[in-house]
C-alpha cells in the first residue's frame, strides 16, 4: 500500500519505446514536495535553454501529489509541465477533475515523457504498466469525441482520459491538454508539446490501494477541515456559483475586463453573470474527485438557436472571456464560444484576448475589413467571434495570423500594435483589470509563468482589513486593493501558497483562497499521510525553493526585471469614471516590484536570485551554473 507516495515515476520514451519505472529518492520528494514542484526541478535540469520547445529534445512532465487520490477536499490535480511552445519559457498548466488520483492509483507519482512517436499515438497506463498504442484513427477529432471513442475502444467508462484536440494537432500554440471533457490543463501550450510528440492522448486505469501511515489522525484531520469548509462564511457563494461570481463582482468594482481592457464596467454584466447563468441554464453542481466544494455546474440551453447545448462550467474566465470581454452580452453566445474553444483543444483565455485585440483594432482602423478575411470584427459581433474561433483552429487566413498568441500577431501586423497586446511574457492576461486590483497585478507581472493570475492569487487585498495588513505584512494599505504598499510581501506569502496547493495538488479554494490549510496544518497532515516527518518550516521552504527553481528556469532562457511589467495601458491610462472606486486608478508597478524583489533576496537591478538565497535554499548546482553562465557576475 501507498502512504502518501508511490514513491516512483514513469519515463516513456516515444522516440524507440523504452518504458521504464524510476524510485524517486526521498530527499527529492521532501524537498519538492510533489506535482508542480517535482516538475519544475526536473524541468530545469532536463530541457536547457537551447532545447526548441516543438522539437523531441522538449519533455514533459505530468506530476501528481501526496494528497492526490484521498479524501482531502479537493486533491484531485495534476500538472503538466514543459518548456512552452507559446512562450518559450516556463509552460505550466493545471487541472483538475479525476485524472490526477487515477494516476496515483495507478501507481505513480510523476509521468515523463520525452523524444517522439513515428507515428500518430495514444499511451495507456494501467496499474504500474503501459504501452504505446496507434491513434491514426483518432486524427482531428475533437476533445469530446476523442475521449468518447477511448472509452468505447478500450471497454472501459471508469478510464481517465487526457486528450489533444484539432488545434493541438494543427499547431496552434495556445491549445491544451483535455480532462474529464472540459478539464482543460489550457495555458501556456501544453497541447501542442503532446501534438509535436505525436501523442494524442494518455488514458489512465487504476485500482492500487492508497492508505495512510495514521489512518484515524489523518481522518480526523479530514473530517475536521470538511466542518471548517463548510462554516465557511464563502462555503454558500462558491458552492452555488463557483468562480462564476467575479463576473458581477468585479464589475461592481469597475475591473471586469470589458472591450479589451479599454473599460472595468461592462453595462450588461447581469445578463452574463454567474448569477444568470445559475437561474436560467444551471441544472446541477458537479464537483471534482473528493471535492467538498462542488463550484462547477451542468447547464443546458433548451431553447433558442443553442437548443441542446449542454456541458460542464464553464468557469469565469470563459465567460468573462467570451462576452464583457470581447463584448457579447448574451451569455448564449458566450457559453456557445467556451463550448467550441473546450471541443477544438483551445485556451479561452489566450483566444478572447486574440479576438479582443482584433476587435480593437479594428475599430481603430488599425485593420481593415479584407485583412480580416472580409469579417467586420467589430466589439459585440458574436459572428465573427465565431468565425476567428474557426479559423484559428484551422490556422485559416487571418486566423493563422492569431493562432501563435497575441505577441506574434501583433508583430505579424505591425503598425505600432504591440502597446494593444494584453500580455506579460508572452502569455495573454486574465479577465480582470490589474488597475483595480494592484496586488493580483504584481502577481500577474513576476509569475513564473508568464501573464498569469494562479501563481499568486493575493485575496487578502479584498479583506480592509487595516490592522491585520499592518500585523501580517507590515503596511495597513496591504489590505485594499487600490493601494500598492506592501504588495511585494503578500505576493511572495501567496505565491508560496500556490505553491504549496499545486505541489500537495489541493484546490485553491481550500488552501489559498480560504486558508483553510497553513504551512502547518500541510506537515501535520503529511507527517499522518506519508512515512516521510516534516515541519511547517520545511514546507515553506520547500515552496521558497521550488519558487526559486521557476524563477532561475525563466532567467536561465532570458528573463529580467524589465520583463516584470504590464502592458503600458495599465500603467499610464487610467481607469474610466463609469469604474467607480477604481475610476482613476493605474498600476504602481515599480515601487511593487523592489519590494517584492527585497522580500525574495533577489537582485534589485536584474529580478536575478542571489547566489546567497540559492545557496541558502540548497540550489548549489544551480548557483554554480550561474556563475559558468556569468548570469550572476561575482567580484
Amino acid at each position: 500500500m501507498n502512504y502518501g507516495y508511490c514513491n516512483q515515476s514513469l519515463r516513456i520514451n516515444l522516440s524507440d519505446h523504452t518504458i521504464k519505472k524510476e524510485t524517486l529518492d526521498s530527499t527529492f520528494l521532501k524537498d519538492y514536495l510533489g506535482g508542480r514542484g517535482l516538475n519544475a526541478r526536473r524541468l530545469y535540469e532536463e530541457v536547457p535553454p537551447e532545447v526548441d520547445p516543438i522539437s523531441k529534445e522538449n519533455k514533459m512532465f505530468i506530476g501528481v501529489g501526496p494528497l492526490t487520490g484521498t479524501l482531502f477536499p479537493g486533491a484531485a490535480r495534476v500538472n503538466f509541465t514543459a518548456k512552452s511552445p507559446q512562450t518559450n519559457i516556463l509552460g505550466d498548466s493545471n487541472t483538475g477533475g479525476f485524472l490526477g488520483p487515477e494516476i496515483k492509483f495507478a501507481g505513480f507519482d510523476q509521468i515523463i515523457l520525452e523524444g517522439k512517436a513515428e507515428q500518430l499515438s495514444y499511451i495507456f497506463i494501467k496499474d504500474g504498466e503501459a504501452e504505446i498504442r496507434s491513434a491514426d484513427h483518432l486524427k482531428q477529432l475533437d476533445t469530446f469525441k476523442t475521449q468518447q471513442k477511448l472509452k468505447e475502444e478500450i471497454g472501459d467508462n471508469r478510464v481517465q482520459i487526457a486528450a489533444i484536440g484539432p488545434a493541438a494537432e494543427n499547431g496552434v500554440k495556445f491549445s491544451g491538454i483535455f480532462c474529464n471533457m472540459v478539464r482543460a490543463a489550457a495555458r501556456t501550450g501544453m497541447g501542442l508539446v503532446l501534438a509535436s510528440k505525436n501523442i494524442k492522448a494518455i488514458v489512465v486505469r487504476g485500482t492500487m490501494d492508497l492508505g495512510a501511515k495514521e489512518p484515524d489522525k489523518f481522518k480526523k484531520m479530514i473530517d475536521d477541515m470538511d466542518e471548517e469548509i463548510k462554516n465557511h462564511s464563502e462555503y454558500e457563494t462558491r458552492t452555488r456559483l463557483g468562480t462564476t461570481q467575479l463576473v458581477s463582482s468585479l464589475n461592481e468594482l469597475g475591473c471586469l475586463a470589458t472591450r479589451h481592457f479599454q473599460t472595468g464596467y461592462f453595462e450588461e454584466a447581469d445578463q452574463v453573470s454567474g448569477e444568470y447563468l445559475e437561474e436560467n441554464y444551471k441544472q446541477k453542481e458537479k464537483g471534482c474527485f473528493a471535492c467538498t466544494i462542488p463550484c462547477s455546474r451542468f447547464f443546458e440551453i433548451k431553447e433558442g438557436k443553442y437548443k441542446g447545448l449542454k456541458s460542464e462550467g464553464p468557469e469565469f474566465e470563459g465567460l468573462a472571456g467570451f462576452s464583457s470581454r470581447v463584448g457579447l452580452s448574451d451569455i448564449e453566445d458566450a457559453l456557445y464560444g467556451v463550448d467550441l474553444c473546450n471541443r477544438y483543444g483551445l485556451d479561452v483565455i489566450t483566444t478572447s484576448e486574440c479576438i479582443a485585440f482584433t476587435m480593437e483594432l479594428y475599430e481603430k482602423d488599425i485593420l481593415s475589413s479584407e485583412e480580416v478575411d472580409g469579417l467586420k470584427p467589430n466589439f459585440g459581433n458574436s459572428e465573427a467571434v465565431f468565425k476567428l474561433i474557426e479559423k484559428i483552429k484551422n490556422r485559416e487566413g487571418f486566423g493563422d495570423i492569431l493562432a501563435d498568441g497575441v505577441v506574434s500577431a501583433a508583430e505579424k501586423i505591425g503598425r505600432d500594435t504591440k502597446k494593444f497586446a494584453m500580455h506579460v511574457k508572452g502569455l495573454e492576461i486574465f479577465q480582470a483589470d490589474p488597475r483595480g486590483i494592484k496586488g493580483y497585478g504584481l502577481g500577474v507581472a513576476v509569475a513564473t509563468r508568464g501573464g498569469d493570475h494562479l501563481r499568486s492569487e493575493p485575496w487578502f487585498e479584498f479583506s480592509e482589513d487595516a490592522k491585520e495588513g499592518k500585523r501580517r505584512f507590515g503596511y495597513p494599505e496591504s489590505a485594499f486593493r487600490l493601494e500598492y504598499k506592501g504588495k511585494g510581501r503578500v505576493v511572495k506569502f501567496y505565491e508560496e501558497r500556490c505553491v504549496l496547493a499545486d505541489c500537495l495538488e489541493a484546490c485553491k479554494n481550500t488552501v489559498v483562497n480560504m486558508e483553510i490549510i497553513s504551512f502547518k496544518e500541510a506537515a501535520k497532515l503529511l507527517n499522518t499521510l506519508t512515512e516521510y516527518e516534516f515541519t511547517a518550516e520545511e514546507i515553506q521552504k520547500s515552496a521558497e525553493r521550488i519558487m526559486n527553481v521557476e524563477r532561475a528556469y525563466i532567467v536561465r532562457e532570458g528573463i529580467r526585471r524589465e520583463d516584470d511589467t504590464l502592458p503600458d495601458r495599465f500603467l499610464n491610462e487610467p481607469l474610466p469614471e463609469e469604474c467607480g472606486e477604481s475610476a482613476g486608478s493605474i498600476v504602481e508597478i515599480e515601487p511593487m516590484l523592489n519590494e517584492y524583489y527585497e522580500a525574495r533576496n533577489w537582485d534589485m537591478e536584474t529580478g536575478v536570485p542571489n547566489i546567497e538565497k540559492l545557496e541558502e535554499l540548497g540550489l548549489h548546482e544551480i548557483a554554480e551554473e550561474f556563475k559558468n553562465r556569468d548570469i550572476i557576475k561575482i567580484n
